[in-house]
């Protein structure tokens, strides 16, 4: 019986804070997946000295 999109793992990439669910691809790999896409893993360290920048709010 086939698996269903919904059972597979998800993780949160820390770029651009979206969900993103295991590929084939990284069958091997799943645990050192950190980030949903080749476009984020680039811009890993824009977003980092972007949460630097920005004063964090109270609440």
């Amino acid at each position: 019986m086939p698996r269903s999109k919904s059972d597979l793992p998800s993780k949160l990439c820390p770029v651009c804070q979206r969900p993103f669910t295991w590929r084939k691809k990284w069958e091997d790999c799943w645990d050192e997946v950190k980030y949903c896409s080749e476009r984020c893993r680039r811009r890993r360290a824009q977003a980092k000295s972007d949460d630097d920048e920005m004063p964090q709010r109270r609440q």
